[in-house]
């Protein structure tokens, strides 16, 4: 039995679900139970692989969209490439912003003294005594 080939419309379909966590099998099977309409993604697949020049600039252009929505927790679609065409080049990924502390109390590092200072409850500012290693840091949502 020979195994068929994808097409590009087909590619760029499979490709937007798996920036979504889907694989293959999961695709098959949800489309087999009407869970995902695959005939609704077909047109827009189509017209991005037009805007874009290639199923392969189309398929980058879904990475960098589906980076940058999740980093936010947004949710998109193939039309939010559409949407975010413009400013491709510019859309990155939201920075992960991590903060020290030290036995679950903020620090703050200052640039005058050139030293780590512990923040406490009561909002005193005191002079980090421990070695680097004991800072912990944190992601700051």
């Amino acid at each position: 039995m020979k195994e068929k080939k994808e097409t590009e419309i087909q590619e760029v379909i499979n490709h937007f679900f798996y920036t979504k966590g889907y694989t293959l099998s999961q695709i098959k099977e949800d489309a087999k139970k009407r869970k995902i309409i695959y005939s609704r993604f077909t047109r827009p697949a189509k017209e991005l692989i037009e805007l874009a020049g290639s199923k392969d600039s189309a398929k980058e252009a879904i990475s960098i969209v589906s980076e940058w929505a999740k980093s936010r927790n947004l949710d998109y679609a193939i039309e939010t490439v559409f949407k975010k065409w413009l400013e491709l080049d510019k859309l990155k990924p939201k920075e992960v912003v991590k903060k020290p502390y030290y036995n679950d109390q903020l620090m703050v590092w200052s640039q005058m003294k050139k030293k780590w200072f512990v923040i406490n409850n009561d909002g005193e500012w005191l002079e980090f005594a421990g070695e680097e290693k004991d800072i912990n840091w944190k992601i700051i949502k």
